[in-house]
C-alpha cells in the first residue's frame, strides 16, 4: 500500500480507501435491513491487513446500519485507523444539533472521537445559509479542541465555483471529498487548489459509481491496452499529485484485493501517462459528433427540458462506449416517477438554447436524433 500526506493534517493515509456506503445487507422478515456483520468485518479486516488506513461511514448509510457494523468490525484495531462519518445538514436546526448528531455517531461507532468529521454533501447555499449563520464551523471547533472531532471536513455536490467559494471562506475546514473519476473532471481545478491552500483532498465515486467497473470498450480508446477498465479509472485518479485517497465502495474480499493492489502501486501512472489519458479523454469529446461540455448555459428551458443530461447519457453511449449506463441515464431521467423528464417532443422551437450555447450546436434537431439513438438501446 502506498500512503500519502492528507493536506496539512499531519496524517499519512493510505492511498485506498474503504467506502463502507454499500455493506451487504440481509433483509428482515419485518423488511427491514441490517448489515451482515460477518461479511463487513472479513473484508474490513481485509482491507487493514492490506493497508488500507481510512475507513468511511456516514449517518444514513446502510439504512443507518454502516456506523455500528464500521466500529465493530474495527473495534479491536481503532487506534491504527481512521474513520471518517458525516452530519446531514437537514438534521441541524439549530447549533445544538450539530452535536447532538456527532454524538449520535460516536456511539453508534463505539468510540469516544471521530478522525475527520464531514459537513455532509453541502453546497454553497446550505454553507452560506446554514453553516455560516448558525456558527457550525465554530461549534465543530469546540468539539475539536474536546477531542471528539480530529479534524474538521466537508463533502461536496455542486459546481466547482462554489467548491472554490467553501475554500476561501471556512478555513477551518481541512479536508473535502469530492467527486472525480474518468468521466467526470469537473473538479479537477479545485482539486489542485484545495491542495494548494493546505486541503487534504479524498475521492469519492473514482470508478464512476460503478460505471467503469464492467469491461468497456473505454480502455482500447484511451490506449490502455492490457489493463481493465476499473484499474484505468482508479489508477487515473491515483495518478493526480493533488489526491490524497480514492474511497471505494467494496464489497468482496475479491475487489478488496483488486483495489489495493493497484493502490500498491509506487507509480499508479507517470505524469506523462496521466497527461495521455487526459489528452485522449479530451480528444474523445471534442472530435465526437456531439460535443456539449456540459456548461448548462442552455439552461433554463422554457419547457424544462434538462438538455445537458440528455447529451450525457448520449456522449456515454457514442463516446465512452458505455451504452448500458447511457440507457439507465436516459430512462432514468424520463421515466422518473416523480417528475417524468421532458424531452424534443415538448420542444416550443423558442431557440432559447441555441442562442445560449457556446458550441453553436443545432441543439433543437441534435436532440431529436440523440433520444432516437437512446431510445432505441
Amino acid at each position: 500500500m502506498q500512503y500519502r500526506q492528507l493536506g496539512n493534517t499531519g496524517v499519512t493515509i493510505s492511498a485506498l480507501g474503504f467506502g463502507c456506503m454499500r455493506l451487504k445487507e440481509i433483509e428482515q422478515p419485518d423488511g427491514t435491513f441490517v448489515v451482515d456483520q460477518e461479511h463487513t468485518n472479513a473484508m474490513l479486516r481485509r482491507a487493514y491487513e492490506l493497508g488500507v488506513n481510512y475507513f468511511d461511514t456516514a449517518y444514513y448509510y446502510c439504512h443507518s446500519g454502516s456506523e455500528a457494523a464500521v466500529g465493530i468490525a474495527l473495534r479491536d484495531i481503532r487506534d491504527k485507523v481512521y474513520i471518517s462519518t458525516k452530519c446531514p445538514m437537514e438534521l441541524v436546526k439549530k447549533p445544538e444539533d450539530f452535536r447532538k448528531t456527532l454524538e449520535t455517531s460516536l456511539e453508534r461507532l463505539g468510540t469516544d472521537h471521530v478522525d475527520f468529521y464531514h459537513f455532509w454533501s453541502i453546497n454553497q447555499k446550505v454553507f452560506d445559509e446554514k453553516i455560516v449563520p448558525m456558527g457550525l464551523l465554530q461549534e465543530a471547533e469546540k468539539l475539536k479542541a474536546e477531542g471528539k472531532i480530529r479534524h474538521i471536513s466537508f463533502s461536496f455536490h455542486d459546481k466547482p465555483e462554489a467548491l472554490k467559494h467553501i475554500i476561501d471562506n471556512a478555513p477551518q475546514m481541512e479536508t473535502m471529498l469530492v467527486q472525480y473519476n474518468l468521466l467526470d473532471r469537473a473538479n479537477e481545478e479545485m482539486i489542485q487548489y484545495a491542495k494548494e491552500k493546505g486541503l487534504g483532498v479524498l475521492i469519492m465515486g473514482p470508478v464512476g459509481g460503478g460505471r467503469l467497473a464492467a469491461p468497456t470498450e473505454l480502455v482500447q480508446k484511451l490506449g490502455g491496452e492490457g489493463l481493465n477498465t476499473y484499474e484505468l479509472a482508479l489508477r487515473f485518479v491515483l495518478g493526480n499529485p493533488s489526491v490524497s485517497c480514492a474511497l471505494s465502495g467494496m464489497q468482496s474480499v475479491e475487489m478488496v484485493e483488486k483495489n489495493a493492489a493497484v493502490a500498491a502501486m509506487e507509480s499508479p501512472m507517470t505524469e506523462k501517462e496521466w497527461r495521455d489519458v487526459s489528452q485522449s479523454l479530451e480528444n474523445l469529446h471534442k472530435f465526437s459528433e456531439l460535443y456539449c461540455t456540459g456548461c448548462g448555459y442552455c439552461q433554463p428551458c422554457p419547457k424544462e427540458i434538462n438538455i445537458p443530461r440528455i447529451f450525457q447519457a448520449y456522449t456515454h453511449h457514442n463516446v465512452y462506449g458505455l451504452s448500458e449506463t447511457a440507457k439507465k441515464m436516459y430512462n432514468g431521467y424520463v421515466n422518473n416517477e416523480k417528475k417524468p423528464g421532458a424531452t424534443s417532443r415538448d420542444c416550443i422551437n423558442c431557440g432559447f438554447c441555441e442562442r445560449k450555447c457556446p458550441q453553436h450546436l443545432d441543439i433543437r434537431n441534435l436532440l431529436k436524433k440523440v433520444e432516437d439513438v437512446l431510445e432505441a438501446l
